[in-house]
C-alpha cells in the first residue's frame, strides 16, 4: 500500500490549504480508516481528522473543527481554512488494514503511512 500527499506550501495566518493523499495497492476486502495527522518539531505526532471510508463518519481534532473539512472521493483530502500558527507542522496521511473503531482509533492501527507534506503558516 503506497499513500502520497499533496498539497502543502506556505501560507498567511488567515488563509486556506488543501492537501491531498492517493492511496494505491489497498487490496483488504475492509474499507480503511483513513486519517491526517500533523507533527511539529518537539512534539508528539497528533491526529487531524479521521474519516470512516465506508459510512462516512468523521472525526476533527477540538483544535481544527469548524476549519478543516475531511473527505474522501476518489481521494483522501484535507481542506484547511482559517490556518494559524499552530497549524504549522509535518501533515501525514495514513489507513488502517480495517474500519475506524467506534471510538478512537489507536494510531497503532494506522498500518500504512505518507511520506508528508509540510504546511508553514506565518
Amino acid at each position: 500500500v503506497q499513500l502520497v500527499e499533496s498539497g502543502g506550501g506556505s501560507v498567511q495566518a488567515g488563509g486556506s490549504l488543501k492537501l491531498s493523499c492517493e492511496m494505491s495497492g489497498y487490496t483488504y476486502t475492509s474499507k480503511p480508516c483513513m486519517g491526517w495527522f500533523r507533527q511539529s518539531p518537539g512534539k508528539e505526532r497528533e491526529e487531524v481528522a479521521r474519516i470512516a471510508t465506508g459510512s462516512g463518519n468523521t472525526y476533527y481534532a477540538n483544535s481544527v473543527k469548524g476549519r478543516f473539512t475531511i473527505s474522501q472521493v476518489d481521494q483522501l483530502s484535507l481542506h484547511m481554512r482559517d490556518l494559524n500558527v499552530n497549524d504549522t507542522g509535518m501533515y501525514y496521511c495514513a489507513a488502517t488494514e480495517r474500519g475506524c473503531y467506534a471510538t478512537a482509533t489507536p494510531i497503532d492501527e494506522y498500518k500504512f503511512w505518507g511520506q508528508g507534506t509540510q504546511v508553514t503558516v506565518s
